[in-house]
């Protein structure tokens, strides 16, 4: 019988190609099969093109998986029922597969699901996930401001349209990172106004990344439509 593979679920950092982990070197070294996320066909992944810094494509089995930006039941089960089953295959024969996502693997990642299921259809499966560096961590550093400091609270909010979540996350606590805030950014500056909160919040998009952009003023992003890896530091 053969042994099985295993799944590893590596964090590869926010963006910028240093802040990755020896061990995440390591294992993209040694796995067989790189796997990596993607919203659509074709479409170049984050996390790939950090990968591909690390590892020779040529030599591996590169796996891109399709996770559809969609609200529809059926058609999100039946694809993940599809990645699922691409992800086993390598596996099954004695391959170890490393899926490479920005950021941690167990904070709000598409590798939690991935691993869900994988343990609901294949318990017997080893499965290993290696700490990232995530963009709120990075946020901090590059604006150089603490996300917490002795008994202060810190929170890490992915951002809705509900006006009085948004403002009850900022008054009780004293720091905030809103995560895909791009989608909700003048319902956020609303919010900001009123609690007279404008000058203590940032905006950082991709990161540490070569693509990075970084508002110290967020009056400027009035009606702005910024990227999907977004967020917004408010620190009290």
């Amino acid at each position: 019988m053969t042994k099985l593979g295993k799944l590893y679920g590596i964090g590869i950092g926010p963006g910028d190609p240093e802040l990755i982990t020896v061990k995440a070197f390591r294992l993209m070294k040694e796995c067989p099969v790189i796997a990596y996320p993607r919203k659509k066909m074709g479409a170049k992944s984050y996390a790939l093109t950090i990968a591909e810094l690390y590892v020779n494509a040529a030599e591996k089995e590169m796996l891109g998986l399709t996770f559809p930006m969609t609200k529809d039941r059926e058609s999100l089960e039946r694809q993940w029922e599809k990645t699922v089953q691409q992800v086993w295959q390598p596996i099954s024969e004695g391959r170890d597969v490393a899926f490479v996502t920005e950021g941690d693997p167990m904070i709000y990642s598409t590798y939690i699901h991935l691993m869900r299921l994988m343990r609901e259809r294949h318990p017997e499966v080893e499965m290993q996930a290696i700490p990232g560096i995530s963009s709120f961590n990075a946020s901090a550093s590059r604006l150089g401001i603490p996300l917490a400091d002795g008994d202060e609270h810190v929170a890490i909010v992915p951002a809705t349209p509900s006006y009085e979540a948004m403002r009850t996350a900022i008054e009780r606590h004293d720091c905030v990172v809103f995560i895909k805030v791009a989608k909700v950014l003048d319902l956020m500056l609303t919010v900001l106004r009123d609690l007279k909160l404008v000058k203590n919040a940032y905006v950082l998009t991709k990161v540490t990344s070569s693509e990075e952009q970084v508002w110290m003023d967020v009056e400027e992003l009035q009606g702005r439509e910024l990227e999907y890896l977004t967020l917004m530091v408010v620190r009290k």
